[in-house]
């Protein structure tokens, strides 16, 4: 097998991999932390039933983890614009991050937040990334 005989991977093909990545991980990561904070904030209809709905709003708003969730999330939105700005394709790009992030979200899931993740959620996953591939080519 020689060099000339390999296929050949554009650039283009790398940028549009690294502007996807960067969307599916930020969103991913907003995700989590927005979880994590919503865990570690507890039950909002508790509070709410404490001390009333500003004490709810206190509640999130003082909590760090919910402010790095929500900057993250932007991150993702204007790396989506970013990369649809570049000319790539609405449909790959749309349903690449959009179902990438549903098997990002499961791993960030049972990894960091300790969630259950069944079977059903581990297939719907894969089989959400073996579309995307065949969408690709």
């Amino acid at each position: 097998m020689n060099l000339t005989s390999l296929p050949v991977i554009s650039a283009g093909f790398w940028a549009a991999t690294a502007m996807i990545a960067a969307v599916v991980l930020s969103s991913t990561a907003g995700e989590v932390l927005t979880a994590a904070a919503m865990k570690s904030v507890g039950d909002l209809d508790e509070i709410r039933a404490h001390s009333g709905l500003k004490g709810a709003i206190v509640a999130v708003l003082t909590c760090p983890l919910f402010f790095a969730g929500v900057f993250f999330m932007a991150v993702a939105f204007f790396a989506l614009l970013f990369t649809l700005n570049q000319r790539m394709e609405l449909g790959l790009v749309g349903p690449a991050t959009a179902s990438l992030t549903v098997f990002t979200n499961a791993v960030a899931a049972k990894l960091f937040l300790k969630e259950n993740v069944d079977r059903r959620r581990w297939t719907s996953a894969v089989l959400i990334c073996i579309g995307v591939y065949f969408l690709a080519h």
